[in-house]
């Protein structure tokens, strides 16, 4: 029978990914700040846990996903946290997108009381996330990773499960990504702009766009986002604020220059400031449209 796995955080993107975990047949526990998740995955076939700790306390493999670094370590070192009833031998695997610096204190802290703790944010938003083909970037100790994969690969991609290196090397392979999806989002709503401007046909320059050079996943899922004008969230635009803020600290910590994902972030806190916090993040097209009095 499948090990039983501890799931931490039911939201946008965790339930969808405890929900394939069910599906493969694996035991979980589950426990997360909102009910109704809970209940739903209670349903499904999985149990409740009243705490973090009361998850740590049945299970030798446990899940993070929740929304930022403070919400990871209240999980894992706050009252009736995952650290407080931890069982020596666990496997941490916080899919959560954090500073790469905290990924490291933590699986530290971890090694201290007899566990290991990977840090392995995901790509891929919701979509990814329901369909179970995430991209997940790895960093921590080889052998825990080995360990685990099978877990990993029914939640996302398993050719795109990749361990990138020891503990925070996947914390910076997200700010890497996300950098990348700002700048290639900015980008493309310029050349949204630009074609809606000049009276070109916007659907048709993208479809030639994608049979080129210029193709990309942004261009392809959000480029028909900013089509359809749908910003339905997948990934909602506080979440890439925290994950462009944590990037450009990254980068500061390193003393790299990011002009391209300054303007990025400037787009996005527009967003926020417009009160788009939970419109899906590829709405920082709009900001563009706007400029060129489009929208």
């Amino acid at each position: 029978m499948p090990e039983t796995i501890g799931f931490i955080g039911l939201g946008l993107m965790g339930r969808p990914m405890a929900t394939n975990l069910v599906k493969a047949g694996y035991p979980l526990v589950v426990h997360s700040r909102s009910v109704q998740p809970v209940d739903a995955l209670v349903a499904l076939g999985a149990k409740r846990a009243e705490s973090p700790a009361d998850v740590a306390r049945q299970v030798t493999r446990v899940i993070t996903m929740v929304p930022d670094s403070p919400d990871v370590e209240q999980v894992l070192e706050g009252d009736n946290g995952v650290f407080s009833a931890l069982q020596r031998g666990t496997i941490i695997i916080d899919n959560s997108s954090i500073a790469p610096g905290v990924a490291r204190r933590l699986a530290a802290k971890a090694k201290s009381l007899g566990a290991q703790m990977l840090d392995a944010p995901v790509s891929g938003g919701e979509i990814g996330a329901v369909s179970g083909t995430l991209s997940i970037m790895v960093g921590g100790d080889a052998d825990a990773f080995e360990k685990v994969k099978p877990i990993l690969d029914v939640m996302g991609n398993p050719e795109k499960v990749v361990r990138i290196g020891d503990a925070g090397a996947g914390q910076l392979c997200k700010v890497c990504n996300q950098m990348v999806i700002a700048g290639t989002l900015g980008v493309v709503a310029e050349a949204f702009a630009l074609a809606k401007k000049s009276g070109i046909d916007a659907e048709r320059m993208r479809e030639a766009l994608l049979g080129g050079f210029a193709a990309s996943r942004v261009l392809e899922v959000h480029g028909e986002r900013i089509l359809k004008g749908n910003f339905k969230p997948g990934f909602k635009t506080k979440l890439f604020a925290k994950d462009l803020k944590i990037a450009s600290a990254t980068l500061g910590e390193y003393q790299v220059a990011g002009p391209i994902l300054a303007v990025a972030q400037q787009e996005i806190n527009a967003r926020m400031a417009a009160g788009a916090a939970e419109e899906d993040y590829s709405g920082m097209a709009k900001v563009v449209l706007e400029l060129a009095r489009l929208d």
